[in-house]
């Protein structure tokens, strides 16, 4: 989403009659946005007059474009400054420039991590010219425009008020690496930024590029399950973006303590819906094997696993060889202590009692993965139990590893915000948790537009619209509530997912591929909570039964009206606190499964009256149109 874009011309008289700061703040407001208040708008009043001063050349035409705090799409991420155009060859370019304020840093021995004064203390932070370079390449990676139509990017880092006496700190040979991708100038290197921007857009495009980008379809080239093979060799195929890469450097550096120690180690990472769990712990796995440690992927939900699984075969990889990677999680009841050098642990939160394996009853899963290897990592969001069975919870992760005198590495620092579905909306995330009573208030979040959020009053028109969807790259799938009991698992020709006057009629994909997720002929059959977690599409379709109503001025549940094949309420009373939770963050789970959008269907007219009150509301607030 384009914030602020104008001509150099433009730009720079706002800056010259200090109105930049001010101009940028209402364009927030007016696109529904928040930003961080004070301390941001006094970063543009005073880094953008150092840029004004850097393009104040006859060399650079007064008509090249000018973008500041580019919200990438389906991040929550924004670029601080862009500038685009074409160079004397007339070649496409756009330049990304991250500002930082910055007197001094101190370089680590990790990669791709500095050490600097921020936020009130002492933080290790990602290095700017590896923050410009990896808004660059997702740009590029994400961008079916600047695929097409062969537009180039060129990040670059200015730190302009980073003392020269301190330039071997951050123009380090241990960052050569992304220095060479993403040069970093400081203080005294207006000249050389300036002489870098000329070498690539001096003169207007004859289009607008930026409008084009940003308006143009999202295809990303490097998904998670697409680039899994790679990922397995080494490769970082799927780029990491801030918080998620000082996640995946701290592990990497407690795993290699650990390594050299002879004790336990335990990390837990707390993250919500597409903040990149999956993507981390994946990335992990492809390095540790790098590494040549006896290394897991853990799940208790196989769809994911299965996923992952099937890419790699279509890329010759026996299954065996996969399956010793990727394993569920009652895989380790007869391990012997520290069998593994690390298990990682994906949606610990599903983590319950052992089933029979070898004909022996497993015991709490947790404590078995504990046991079971030197080093275990725990990726969680307590907000994800879903079953009465899920016994994964922090407290009792902690417990357990203290049990076994191991390490246990919690800290707020490694822990995930910024979320990567939803089209990057952490405002739909708080809209959602505030309908479904999660976050214990009753007032109701504003999300963005660019997010595509709709209620549809009949399933058929909600399964048609994307049906047309998913044929464009087999990305969009139904799933729904357990409220359906199980028909056709006995009779083939039954359907169970009755709606509309016997008008909508379907199956449950339980008879169908492990691989539902991706099988080009599986659309027409629908997912529920135990093979859609884990997961994401380009859009999802929600069915919300009976077991979600209004009533009364307020969202209830029903734990009656789930079906008698459902097990997830097992051992429960219908009175309990329990069911009503579960019930919730099933629903949470399934309508956040869409990168770039969400449609819903609800049994309950009230519901479905009130949802899209709430959504009217939203856009209403914010000055958009619904869809």
């Amino acid at each position: 989403m384009l914030i602020y874009s104008g001509t150099k011309q433009k730009f720079s008289e706002e800056v010259i009659s200090d109105q930049i700061a001010r101009r940028i703040d209402t364009l927030f407001w007016k696109h529904g946005l928040k930003h961080e208040n004070e301390r941001e708008y006094l970063s543009w009043k005073n880094s953008l007059v150092y840029m004004q001063r850097v393009l104040d050349t006859p060399s650079i035409s007064d008509d090249v474009q000018i973008a500041i705090e580019y919200c990438i799409p389906q991040t929550a991420l924004r670029v601080d400054f862009i500038i685009a155009g074409e160079n004397a060859d007339g070649k496409e370019n756009v330049i990304i420039v991250e500002l930082k304020q910055w007197q001094k840093a101190q370089r680590t021995h990790r990669n791709h991590i500095v050490k600097t004064y921020t936020g009130g203390m002492e933080r290790d932070v990602p290095h700017p010219s590896y923050q410009a370079y990896s808004y660059a390449k997702t740009i590029e990676s994400y961008s079916e425009t600047a695929q097409e139509q062969h537009i180039f990017f060129h990040p670059c880092a200015y730190l302009h008020n980073y003392e020269t006496i301190h330039r071997h700190e951050i123009d380090n040979d241990h960052y050569r690496d992304v220095l060479d991708a993403a040069p970093v100038y400081i203080k005294s290197d207006e000249d050389k930024l300036r002489e870098f921007i000329q070498s690539y857009v001096t003169k207007p495009s004859k289009k607008d590029i930026l409008y084009e980008i940003d308006n143009g379809r999202i295809r990303p080239t490097k998904s998670l399950q697409d680039a899994l093979v790679s990922l397995i060799e080494g490769n970082e195929e799927y780029l990491m973006l801030d918080e998620q890469k000082m996640a995946y450097e701290t592990i990497l550096e407690i795993i290699r303590l650990g390594m050299t120690k002879d004790r336990k180690f335990t990390i837990i990472i707390e993250g919500g819906p597409g903040t990149g769990k999956s993507v981390i712990a994946i990335q992990l796995l492809a390095e540790l094997v790098k590494r040549g440690l006896n290394a897991q992927y853990v799940t208790k939900n196989s769809a994911p696993r299965e996923v992952y699984k099937e890419k790699l075969i279509q890329n010759n990889y026996g299954k065996g060889f996969v399956g010793n990677l990727m394993r569920s999680s009652v895989s380790y009841t007869n391990c012997k202590p520290n069998t593994f050098d690390c298990l990682i642990v994906d949606e610990a939160h599903r983590l319950g009692e052992g089933a029979f394996i070898f004909g022996r009853k497993g015991g709490n899963q947790i404590e078995e993965i504990i046991q079971a290897s030197r080093i275990n990592v725990f990726f969680i969001d307590e907000n994800q139990i879903v079953t009465s069975a899920d016994k994964g919870s922090i407290s009792d992760i902690k417990q357990i590893a203290y049990k076994h005198h191991s390490i246990v590495y919690h800290d707020e620092s490694i822990n995930l915000k910024s979320q990567f579905r939803c089209n990057g909306s952490d405002g739909f995330i708080s809209f959602l948790d505030s309908f479904l009573s999660l976050d214990g208030q009753a007032s109701h979040y504003a999300f963005e537009d660019h997010y595509d959020f709709r209620v549809f009053d009949d399933p058929s028109e909600m399964r048609e619209s994307l049906r047309k969807i998913n044929a464009k790259r087999n990305a969009a799938r139904l799933v729904a509530g357990y409220c359906y009991d199980w028909k056709s698992q006995n009779d083939p020709d039954s359907y169970d997912i009755i709606l509309n006057q016997e008008k909508f009629k379907a199956q449950w994909n339980f008879k169908s591929t492990k691989t539902w997720a991706i099988d080009p002929y599986s659309f027409d059959q629908v997912g529920c909570i135990h093979t859609a977690q884990g997961l994401e599409f380009d859009y999802v379709g929600v069915i919300i039964g009976k077991d979600l109503v209004f009533k009364e001025g307020k969202v209830c549940t029903d734990s009656t009206q789930r079906a008698k094949s459902d097990f997830s309420l097992r051992g429960l009373r219908p009175n309990n606190p329990k069911c009503d939770m579960i019930i919730r963050n099933t629903y949470r789970t399934l309508m956040t499964r869409g990168q770039k959008g969400c449609f819903v269907y609800c049994e309950d007219r009230a519901l479905s009256d009130y949802l899209k009150m709430l959504i009217n509301a939203n856009f209403q607030n914010s000055n958009q149109t619904p869809n």
